[in-house]
């Protein structure tokens, strides 16, 4: 009973933070870039502690270089945060429509099915965004991250709350 509550507590608190990101997308846009920087920046660091426990010299190598690309690339969006968003937003657009393509050509594979119509729509629906994305790119920049990321605190606030609900009837499955 006692989790079910901090659940349900979560699960409101990011319902309530992704509606405060819905009303601000540009605040919520450049707070998405920063985070991603700060992911960056130490997912760099943890690469090279990686790097020293990796065996071979190429292995270190590489894990070292790599290290080395996040954790520029995470202080240049740190630094340069507008950069940042509207170079995360290009790398949203092209995520967006390559994603719809490979859904379109996977659709054609269920063709026959009734599976086919639906896989289709979702593959047009993925281009369609890419091409608003690309087609108003400046309008896009300075919202596009915040209502994906309003979009995604909603989502995981639902299914919190569902869990925590879930939790509150079938006490026995949180205690895995």
């Amino acid at each position: 009973m006692k989790n079910s509550v901090l659940w349900i507590i979560f699960g409101v608190l990011l319902i309530i933070g992704g509606f405060f990101a819905l009303m601000n997308p540009f605040v919520a846009t450049v707070a998405a870039e920063q985070m991603a920087a700060w992911i960056f920046i130490f997912g760099g660091v943890l690469q090279f502690f990686a790097a020293f426990k990796a065996g071979g010299w190429g292995a270190r190598l590489f894990g070292l270089l790599l290290g080395v690309a996040y954790v520029v690339l995470g202080f240049s969006l740190l630094y340069h945060p507008l950069a940042g968003i509207v170079t995360l937003t290009v790398m949203a657009a092209i995520m967006f429509l390559v994603n719809g393509v490979l859904k379109i050509v996977f659709a054609f594979s269920l063709r026959g099915s009734g599976f086919f119509w639906l896989s289709l729509l979702s593959g047009v629906i993925s281009v369609a965004l890419a091409v608003m994305v690309f087609g108003n790119f400046l309008a896009a920049s300075v919202s596009l991250l915040g209502i994906l990321l309003a979009i995604e605190l909603i989502s995981s606030g639902m299914t919190m709350l569902s869990y925590g609900f879930y939790v509150r009837k079938h006490p026995e499955a949180d205690a895995a």
